[in-house]
């Protein structure tokens, strides 16, 4: 590439060359940021580089990216978030639908080079250029995923990748906010080259000068997409409607209307499209994007970078911690009494990294990660020693007084504990202050959500050390203090408490659950209770009861049960039959009024106190936990943002 196209003053974030062949490549470089998103400045320019263009046409366009962190991660969520007005918010629709439609017209031919993350406006910009290169490493993933902020793909998104993938790819991409990497790009036919990077800049210089024609949609998939999209879209609702209630997500109803009536054209539309950017869900969605956010921000202090992890204790909450550890790249020896009982969690394992790896390859070099380990030799090669054993507190003793004597003294000491006091723990070591909480929910592969803890003395280094490790395996560590059941499991009790104390009084199981899963819970309390363990249950009770000093009475319907050996989906029956593998309810009938309100009291409560007494640092951060710990409806914006906006009387979707 040799020189300047245009004048480098008018340009702050685009840079554009031509090379010797006459291809343009503009280079999309957002001053100071760290990545790439699409502000109403950054399209203004592409704007005016395509009125370059016009005046001397190149032989090709070749769009890429000057950031190492990826292509573009989608449109400035801030700025948009900060639009005051109606209007303003259809501006910035028109604005980029405007330019990229103009980009999709221009007589030349057009590339997007796409390597790393290629998000919401940053695919609907490359879906603009006639072709697409994906580039194959793990980094590069396609998405739309603005229904997961309450809104929709407003740039062309709703049109092009139907055209492009079909529509019921398409759908399923726009209603569930799923990414696909490189090589599933290619194959849908969202991209037209899948290439390594050492070959990428020349597969884009051959590919944009072929001549080939713009990939054309098999017929049956024009069809689809064509008369008989009413079928498609009928469909696509009966499905969202098993997920999500019109009245607290109506984004992706939108999205079907849009696409169906409209031809993706939200500007078609405006008042539809008022009406989801406007309402209180596509606010507190936003909002839970920048409360996950400030979690992953808990692990990005220091260069601490764990090569090796070693878990102690090969139940299916230790095993799963190994499993997800191994899947993100990191040597794990996992350690049991011996070979029989680690060799269930490798099996696990192995059916883990074939779902999500898919690749034979991968899948054998994750399976080489994972070490039995059932004299413990790899805790003194660890940087991360985790111990997940049963939750005796003399047993933990022995074991954490013998990992210390072992391990490197760097290295951070953790464990899994979720009802034990880390003071209490921590009382046979030589360092106490190295003892950290590294706290995983259940299913750990799902669950977003690892609570770190500190006790008071904790050492700096070892907390931000374990911050840096659960961020390092993709999960959202959440600061919390050492106190009986930390954040999330200390929320939970007193509201399963009340749904059960509610069946003790009557009030059938199923109605219960239907009047939390009407408030917006992916789960009803009593089916959640059933799902961890009704054993668990009862055991979290006390000990949560007896650290809050009180002597709780369990709810007789939970203490019959338990006495019964009926303890829930793993034995088979617990307030549900769980034969079939999943929970046989009866008919709800009626909810009566208020229920879901005064279940969510003692929730909203405990919350509340805990943020006051400072196990939680501020009311964001419980709202971030109890979200991503509990699946509390994201809609809402979490329990305490929740319980302000109902205390103001802005919240009038429950009852």
């Amino acid at each position: 590439m040799n020189m300047n196209d245009l004048n480098m003053q008018q340009l702050s974030h685009w840079q554009l060359r031509t090379d010797a062949a006459g291809i343009a490549w503009a280079t999309l470089d957002r001053a100071g940021e760290s990545a790439n998103t699409l502000s109403k400045a950054v399209l203004e320019e592409l704007d005016r580089l395509l009125t370059h263009l016009d005046g001397q046409p190149p032989k090709a366009l070749i769009i890429t990216s000057g950031k190492s962190a990826g292509f573009v991660a989608g449109a400035d969520i801030g700025e948009f978030t900060a639009l005051a007005s109606p209007e303003a918010t259809k501006g910035f629709v028109a604005l980029g639908w405007n330019v990229f439609e103009r980009l999709a017209a221009v007589p030349y031919p057009t590339l997007a080079l796409v390597r790393g993350h290629c998000l919401g406006g940053g695919l609907e910009l490359a879906m603009a250029c006639r072709y697409r290169v994906a580039v194959d490493e793990p980094g590069t993933k396609f998405a739309l995923p603005e229904v997961m902020l309450g809104i929709f793909p407003g740039w062309g998104g709703m049109k092009r990748l139907p055209a492009l993938v079909g529509p019921q790819v398409a759908l399923d991409m726009m209603l569930t906010g799923r990414n696909v990497d490189a090589k599933k790009a290619k194959r849908l036919g969202l991209a037209d080259e899948c290439v390594a990077p050492r070959v990428m800049h020349n597969a884009a210089r051959g590919l944009v000068l072929s001549g080939k024609p713009a990939r054309r949609m098999p017929f049956m998939a024009r069809l689809l997409n064509g008369p008989l999209k009413g079928v498609v879209a009928n469909g696509a609702r009966k499905q969202v409607a098993k997920k999500a209630r019109p009245e607290h997500y109506p984004a992706p109803y939108a999205i079907i209307d849009f696409w169906q009536h409209h031809n993706g054209n939200a500007l078609a539309a405006p008042e539809v499209m008022a009406r989801i950017t406007g309402n209180d869900t596509a606010k507190n969605l936003v909002r839970v994007f920048h409360l996950q956010e400030r979690l992953k921000g808990f692990g990005k202090d220091g260069a601490f970078k764990a090569q090796r992890l070693h878990v102690v204790g090969a139940g299916v909450m230790g095993g799963d911690i190994a499993a997800v550890a191994a899947l993100k790249g990191i040597t794990v020896t996992l350690q049991d009494q011996d070979l029989s009982r680690i060799a269930p969690a490798i099996a696990r394992a192995k059916k883990l990294f074939e779902r999500r790896l898919k690749d034979k390859l991968l899948v054998r070099a994750a399976m080489d990660r994972l070490i039995p380990d059932p004299s413990g030799a790899g805790a003194a090669h660890a940087d991360v020693v985790i111990e997940a054993i049963f939750e005796n507190l003399e047993a933990k003793h022995a074991l954490l007084k013998s990992l210390e004597a072992r391990m490197k003294p760097e290295a951070v000491l953790a464990t899994n504990t979720s009802s034990l006091k880390i003071e209490d723990l921590r009382t046979v070591l030589n360092r106490p202050e190295r003892l950290v909480g590294i706290h995983f929910f259940n299913p750990v592969p799902m669950m977003p959500l690892v609570e770190v803890v500190e006790a008071g003395g904790t050492d700096g280094a070892a907390f931000r050390n374990a911050c840096a490790f659960v961020k390092q395996i993709d999960k959202l560590p959440l600061p919390v203090k050492s106190a009986p059941g930390f954040l999330v499991n200390a929320v939970l009790a007193p509201y399963m408490l009340e749904a059960m104390r509610c069946v003790d009084e009557g009030i059938a199981p199923e109605t219960v659950d239907a009047a939390m899963e009407a408030f917006g819970m992916p789960m009803g309390p009593i089916e959640l209770a059933d799902t961890v363990g009704l054993d668990i249950a009862m055991a979290a009770g006390k000990t949560l009861a007896a650290g809050a000093g009180g002597n709780v009475e369990p709810p007789r319907c939970l203490a019959e049960k338990v006495a019964a050996g009926n303890l829930g989906k793993k034995s088979g029956r617990g307030f549900y039959d769980f034969a079939s593998g999943k929970p046989a309810k009866g008919g709800a009938g009626t909810v009566p009024a208020g229920l879901a309100q005064r279940l969510v009291a003692p929730l909203l409560a405990k919350t509340q106190q805990l943020v006051d007494e400072g196990i939680v640092a501020d009311a964001e951060l419980a709202d971030a936990g109890v979200i991503f710990g509990t699946g509390f409806a994201p809609f809402t914006g979490g329990p305490l943002h929740y319980a302000n906006q109902r205390a103001a009387g802005r919240s009038t979707n429950h009852g």
